[in-house]
């Protein structure tokens, strides 16, 4: 035995026009509620990936804020050293001018030192142009006392050999 009613022609007609009939409106009900339904879903997904790029940006915004105040920290020891370096320049600057000043003035001193030995130099050949004159005196003075000595002893020869010859 069967539990299933029996329809008649009938009324199998006249439960399929009523399906006709309002099928598409009650498709349209399940179509709007499963839309509605998926909208909500989008809509939530849209929301949380909203969040998530917030979160995103937030979190690159301060990573590129962190490496901002990097960047300015690195900028800042670079300007230290540089101005270390400058200051280092201009210590060595002055330290070549005060050894470029002490060669100058070790320079001035040599030139005096070569200028007093010029001077002393030009002494000794004056000493020694007074001593060349002087012996060129002495040596004509011998030269004539030698003479002199001749003549007398060739007088006293030959005065010794008229001697001998007026004996």
């Amino acid at each position: 035995m069967s539990n299933a009613m029996e329809l008649s022609e009938e009324s199998l007609q006249t439960i399929g026009n009523y399906v006709r009939r309002n099928l598409p409106e009650w498709v349209q009900e399940i179509d709007v509620q499963a839309r509605h339904e998926w909208e909500l879903r989008l809509t939530e997904r849209i929301v949380r990936v909203e969040d998530e790029l917030r979160t995103r940006r937030e979190l690159m915004q301060n990573g590129f804020e962190r490496v901002d105040t990097r960047f300015e920290h690195v900028d800042k020891q670079m300007q230290n050293g540089f101005e270390q370096v400058e200051k280092r320049f201009e210590q060595v600057d002055t330290r070549f001018e005060h050894v470029d000043k002490q060669m100058q003035n070790g320079f001035a001193q040599v030139d005096k030192r070569f200028e007093q030995v010029d001077k002393r130099f030009e002494q000794m050949e004056k000493r020694f142009e007074h001593m060349e004159k002087q012996f060129e005196r002495s040596t004509r003075h011998i030269s004539l006392w030698l003479a002199l000595i001749t003549v007398l002893m060739m007088l006293v020869g030959s005065m010794g050999a008229w001697g001998t010859f007026f004996a």
